[in-house]
């Protein structure tokens, strides 16, 4: 089990709390090591500066010279003296401060808050105060924020406990608490297992990459393998450092906590798949268009629509001829893909689809009566499925079905079974996005294969995914997670 040790520069800052075995001063931290060398040790540095070459710089300085996990760690610390970093940004920020000032705030020019392990006491502020917190890992801070025309965030700054008031110290306590049970709350039995794995999941989301059958079946595969697996979610951000890799089995986007929690991971040294590059790379389906002709790989004949350019969009389908199919960059699942039969219909669609996106991507429409999809792994394939248009639909996923998406049937086959050009243009595709975990999906008309997309987290649901290889779909996952942690604790690239 992990230890926690609360670090205060006097012994005074702490006296308005309960005595607890966990506080030691800043001088006895940095006089005698804490915690042995098997034992997990997490640090709060409540110093009341963080100043370079300050009592506060050189606890957290010593604390990861010493393996100790600490808050803020040298790098916040050095980020946060940085100003060209404090670019911390919401599309609506103006207008969420707008609305939160009170009666006469049309005169105020500067408004500031305390943040609390990410926490705020103004919930109209607290994306933005999580956003920070996440950017900018630290147990106080203050965001200053100053308006000439409009709101914006001028300075990001550490604060002292010893200068908080009484409701301030209440509300600090409460958050520490509930802070540090998220963090240690569960005990770790780490002779049991060589590795631990965070799983990123959401489990209200309506079509996750897995289904929880096969969630459980990752579990049991890590197990296996002497991986503990332990399901997260997008709320435990600050608990990733805890880990030796993540596995993402939620539905990815660039924009979203997804994607941040890729890119930290990757800042960690972890294991990460999905990797930040490849969400980037798979996520927008103009640069991954654009990423698979330049490698001369066939794809359906596309091209770019603007926003402001309706003469240029006549062209296109007239070049494209109809039907065509219009798609939104950053869709999934099929959503925001539309086929349109005449200039009508054109004209309808894209009007609503540039509510969402600048650019759209036009295609030409190619039928077929199923997609072959090609997990690869590690630039070796997987396995082959079958997906079947849904039942008097043009697509695998029907989104105007009643009740939920309706979708086809599906047929799973042994690699070898698929045809050898399909695997081999999938191999091709991936090759030119990473050494991830992709599924790539094909149309195949007169034996010629074209690569509609490549999915950065691909579907991997028991009974269907599983169909062929079942259980040692789940350990040939597991396995590349254990030989890329290996090797990452050899020193050694993946």
């Amino acid at each position: 089990m992990a230890r926690l040790v609360i670090v205060v520069e006097k012994a005074s800052d702490w006296g308005s709390y309960y005595p607890s075995v966990d506080v030691v001063s800043a001088m006895d931290y940095l006089r005698e090591p804490v915690g042995s060398d098997d034992e997990r040790t997490h640090v709060i540095n409540l110093c009341r500066s963080y100043k370079y070459l300050g009592t506060g710089y050189y606890v957290s300085l010593l604390a990861e010279a010493r393996g100790h996990r600490v808050m803020p760690s040298v790098r916040t610390i050095n980020d946060l003296r940085r100003r060209s970093l404090y670019g911390v940004d919401i599309e609506d920020l103006n207008t969420k401060l707008t609305h939160f000032l009170p009666a006469g705030g049309r005169d105020t020019t500067d408004f500031g808050i305390l943040v609390y392990f990410g926490e705020t006491a103004y919930p109209a502020l607290q994306d933005l105060s999580r956003q920070v917190f996440e950017s900018f890992p630290c147990p106080l801070l203050r965001i200053e924020f100053e308006r000439d025309r409009v709101w914006q965030v001028s300075s990001i700054k550490p604060v002292g406990l010893h200068t908080l008031d009484d409701a301030q110290e209440d509300a600090f306590a409460e958050e520490l608490d509930r802070f540090s049970r998220k963090l240690w709350r569960k005990p770790r039995a780490r002779k049991l297992y060589r590795y631990d794995l965070a799983m990123l999941v959401d489990p209200a989301e309506q079509m996750p990459p897995s289904n929880k059958k096969a969630l459980k079946q990752f579990v049991a595969a890590g197990k296996e393998l002497g991986i503990e697996v332990d399901t997260i979610g997008k709320n435990d951000y600050q608990r990733l450092a805890e880990y030796d890799g993540l596995f993402i089995r939620e539905t990815t986007a660039s924009d979203n906590h997804t994607y941040r929690f890729a890119h930290r991971a990757e800042k960690e040294g972890m294991v990460v798949i999905d990797d930040p590059a490849s969400i980037l790379r798979c996520t927008n389906k103009i640069f991954l268009n654009d990423l698979m002709v330049s490698r001369k790989l066939a794809v359906p004949r596309t091209e770019i629509l603007y926003r402001d350019d309706s003469k240029g969009m006549k062209e296109v389908a007239t070049r494209l001829g109809y039907p065509l199919v219009l798609k939104i960059p950053d869709g999934s699942f099929s959503r925001g893909v539309v086929k349109v039969e005449n200039e009508a219909a054109l004209d309808q669609a894209s009007a609503e689809l540039f509510q969402h996106s600048a650019l759209l991507l036009a295609q030409e429409y190619v039928y077929t009566e199923f997609d072959w999809r090609i997990g690869v792994l590690n630039r070796e394939p997987l396995y082959a499925c079958k997906y079947y248009m849904s039942r008097g639909h043009w697509q695998i996923y029907n989104h105007a079905a009643k009740g939920d998406a309706k979708s086809g049937g599906f047929e799973t086959l042994p690699v070898d079974r698929a045809p050898p050009e399909v695997v081999k243009l999938a191999l091709k595709a991936t090759s030119a996005v990473g050494n991830g975990f992709y599924g790539v999906d094909l149309k195949q008309v007169d034996d010629k294969p074209v690569v509609i997309e490549v999915n950065d987290n691909p579907s991997i649901d028991a009974g269907v995914e599983d169909a062929h290889l079942g259980s040692e779909l789940y350990l040939r996952v597991m396995q590349e997670f254990l030989r890329r942690m290996e090797r990452k604790r050899q020193g050694i690239g993946n």
